[in-house]
């Protein structure tokens, strides 16, 4: 998504103007459904200030394309501002700059990250060269269409109000620079030069537009690469949030083998990259030659990976990567260098089977190892035995005398990237209020059925592409399965349903099993996993009543151990019971539909509780399809107030005329070419027709003294006769028009000829523009004039 683009002289214009921010702030409201703070909106009116001034230089093309806030597929981040045109070579190329307001940083010693002033404080975060080199190489990686179509992608970054460059162009960051150079305030004329190096001609091929609605490969899923990962190889690209907590990870671990302890927690929600910076730190770690193993108190994702990397080096070393979370009730202090603890918002009290074993699985984690770190999601606590909260583990910190610091992920990877439905589905369980009330804008398919086989159909249907969908559900039923193969589980007998809870002989590895598809998961079988579709059915435990959210633990199945000791619980301490319980079932739904990385389908066993979530989806979003053919054709027609029909039925109509995009003309312009256009219009009856009429639209403010932007005008093709003085459409190869790019542009003609050898001759022709718009001239042909092509005459604006 796109919250605005403009040529370079509309760009300009607007912030002239002083509309930019206006603009910037409509468009922001309008598509993303926020309200912008007043000191977003200043750092918009000064950065872009500083961005116009720059594309001031008359060697960046009028008609290069302006593209300010892209949000990068499958992500939450933003670009800040894009240029895109073509280079020396002609080939398609965006330039990404990220815009700073820093003043000055400071260096670290943590690979690509500065310390500067953030938010009223000095914090450490990414250098913009490597933050501006990882945005670009994401795009690149995610949107097949940039590959498939060789558009070029260049970073910068440019620090307007920094005077100096001695921090930010230190030595040590030289690899990121390299990449992407950065430009402080007195390089604001090199910024020029760079921009103009690699924009000569303008945006004829509306790269922006086919970046934004580009193919996107899918996404990867981290089971699927982890082989590949512990090879050495990156995946992932680590971006903002993620990158600063490796790195900060990496410098504890080495400050851990000399000094005192050191606790890391890292605070994230669903997709945020937990897992990703986990398993990276793993391979890193183990590669410097420290004890290091991964730490999970659910099996499921342990499994999972251990499977994966099966066949790939020996099972003991695979066995000794990943450990559960009970692996350290009798380890001696100090045995690992670092620990790195998964979903430690899963971690128990006790170890062992009936939880009988140890003081604290925190306090032991800690006293065994040098360095450990914790990523958690307090969100995702789903159990009554689960104690991970920050809290506890400072405290048990604290008993060990590890130094503790604390960091968050806020970077989204999951839900195609929209933690807009992250906070609209805490607002619809009604978690926490959010500002996010509904799914307008959110780019997430999220559907609900008011039958759970139609659901089932959609779910594998979404299966048989990569084996990467599955349905879940509340434990609001008994697993009868276990011990009758035969017997189905979840059965609505009314709706022709049925099906198994996942096979006992899958065990923890269900997520990736051939046939699971066709069984229920629950939340102890996917916590930690993630698939491109979970279809999640709602059982009796949460329900809608006069649109309040209502759970009851009792409706749980007597075998689900997550409201183990409820009943006992509720007996001694009611209240705390129940608002135990409620954030139990509450979190447990929302890990359930976060579980998809492109879509949750939702089936309700309760019609108001269906209800309720049906109404949040917008009545555009469950309309939504793929426009017809006549209905595109409306739109790129929209303006031309004339009867249009198509080239079968204009026939030999004798009052139509083709309706020709004068951008698609290719070499030789020829009659052929306009007879073969898709759309015919009819003339008014006072407008005498001939064979060599075509209609085309005139865009831009090149000629606004007789021809308004965006006006439909007719034409005459190849006129004969002299073309002095005349509004003529030309086409040339070595033309840049300043308002499309393209290799053809309507402009008034001059030649100025010179006697030779008896007779006059062209000595240079001027197309010269009628406007009074700033930073149109002339365009000036001196050689090779016998290459161009007057295509036609402009009779009139229809």
């Amino acid at each position: 998504m796109l919250v605005y683009t403009a040529t370079k002289q509309k760009f300009i214009e607007d912030v002239r103007a002083n509309t930019i921010a206006d603009v910037i702030e409509n468009e922001v409201a309008r598509k993303l459904n926020r309200n912008s703070p007043r000191s977003e909106l200043l750092a918009w009116e000064n950065s872009l200030r500083f961005m116009m001034s720059a594309l001031l230089d008359e060697e960046i093309p009028a008609s290069a394309g302006v593209a300010i806030e892209y949000n990068i597929p499958l992500t939450n981040r933003r670009v800040d501002f894009i240029l895109t045109g073509k280079n020396h070579q002609r080939d398609d190329t965006a330039v990404i700059v990220e815009l700073k307001q820093w003043q000055s940083v400071e260096v670290t010693m943590k690979d690509a990250i500065v310390r500067t002033q953030l938010g009223g404080s000095i914090r450490e975060t990414n250098h913009p060269s490597y933050q501006a080199w990882s945005y670009a190489a994401l795009i690149e990686d995610y949107n097949e269409t940039v590959r498939s179509e060789s558009i070029r992608l260049v970073p910068c970054a440019y620090l307007h109000n920094m005077k100096k460059a001695d921090a930010i162009n230190d030595p040590f960051y030289e690899q990121h620079t390299d990449r992407a150079p950065v430009f402080i305030s007195p390089d604001a004329l090199k910024l020029s030069k760079f921009l103009s190096r690699h924009i000569k001609f303008g945006d004829s091929n509306h790269i922006m537009y086919r970046i934004e609605h580009g193919v996107i490969k899918p996404s990867k899923n981290l089971a699927d690469a982890l082989a590949s990962m512990m090879q050495g190889n990156a995946e992932f690209l680590m971006i903002d949030e993620q990158k600063l907590v490796y790195e900060t990870a990496l410098d504890l671990a080495n400050k851990a083998r000399a000094k005192e302890k050191q606790c890391l927690i890292v605070k994230g929600g669903p997709g945020t990259g937990k897992s990703v910076v986990a398993i990276n730190l793993l391979v890193e770690l183990t590669n410097r030659e420290m004890m290091t193993q991964y730490v999970s108190r659910n099996s499921a994702p342990r499994e999972v990976f251990k499977k994966r990397l099966t066949g790939t080096r020996k099972k003991t070393h695979i066995d000794n990567l990943f450990k559960g979370s009970g692996s350290y009730v009798d380890a001696e202090p100090d045995t690992f260098h670092a620990l790195i603890v998964d979903e430690a918002h899963r971690l128990n009290e006790k170890s062992g089977m009936y939880q009988n074993l140890g003081e604290s699985q925190i306090k032991e984690v800690i006293r065994a190892s040098r360095f450990t770190v914790f990523f958690i999601d307090e969100a995702q606590r789903v159990t009554l035995k689960d104690v991970g909260t920050i809290a506890e583990i400072k405290r048990r910190a604290s008993e060990c005398g590890a130094e503790v610091q604390e960091l968050e992920l806020a970077s989204q990877f999951r839900c195609n990237g929209s933690d807009g439905y992250l906070a609209w589905l805490d607002h619809a369980l009604q978690i926490r209020t959010t500002a996010n009330t509904d799914l307008n804008d959110v780019d997430y398919d999220f559907q609900v059925f008011d039958n759970p086989s139609a659901l089932r159909r959609e779910i594998l249907g979404k299966n048989r592409k990569a084996n990467k969908a599955r349905m879940v559900a509340g434990y609001c039923w008994p697993w009868a399965s276990k011990k009758d193969k035969q017997a189905m589980d979840i059965v609505f007998a009314d709706l022709g349903f049925e099906a198994q809870w996942n096979f006992d002989d899958d065990g923890m590895l269900w997520a990736i099993a051939d046939d699971s598809v066709e069984q229920v998961g629950c939340i102890h079988t996917c916590q930690g996993l993630e698939f491109d579709y979970v279809g999640v059915i709602i059982g009796d435990d949460f329900v809608i009543r006069d649109g309040r959210a209502v759970t009851d633990a009792s409706k749980r199945a007597g075998q689900d151990r997550s409201v183990h000791g409820y009943k006992k619980l509720l007996k001694e301490e009611p209240d705390h019971a129940r608002a135990q319980a409620d954030q139990i079932i509450k979190n447990t739904y929302r890990t359930l539909m976060t579980r998809g990385q492109k879509g949750c389908y939702l089936y309700a066993t309760d019609a108001e509780t269906r209800e309720y979530f049906a109404n949040f989806i917008s009545p555009h979003q469950q309309d939504s399809q793929v426009p017809e053919k006549e209905d595109i054709a409306i739109t790129e027609l929209t303006g031309l107030d004339l009867p249009v029909v198509t080239r079968e039925e204009a026939g030999l109509l004798e009052q139509y005329v083709p309706v020709y995009d004068l951008s698609i003309a290719a070499g030789q312009f020829s009659e052929m070419q306009i007879a073969e256009a898709d759309y015919w219009a009819e003339l008014p009856d006072y407008m005498r027709v001939s064979p060599d009429l075509f209609i085309s639209r005139v865009v831009g403010e090149s000629m606004n003294r007789r021809i308004p932007n965006g006006s439909w005008c007719l034409f005459r093709a190849n006129p004969g006769g002299t073309r002095q003085g005349k509004i003529v459409v030309v086409q040339h190869r070595s033309i840049e028009d300043p308002d499309h790019g393209g290799s053809y542009t309507v402009k008034q003609y001059h030649s100025e000829k010179v006697e030779a050898y008896g007779e006059l001759v062209n000595q240079r022709i001027v197309l010269r523009p009628l406007t009074n718009a700033f930073g149109y001239k002339d365009i000036v042909l001196e050689e090779e004039q016998e290459d161009l092509v007057v295509i036609g005459e402009f009779l009139t604006v229809l």
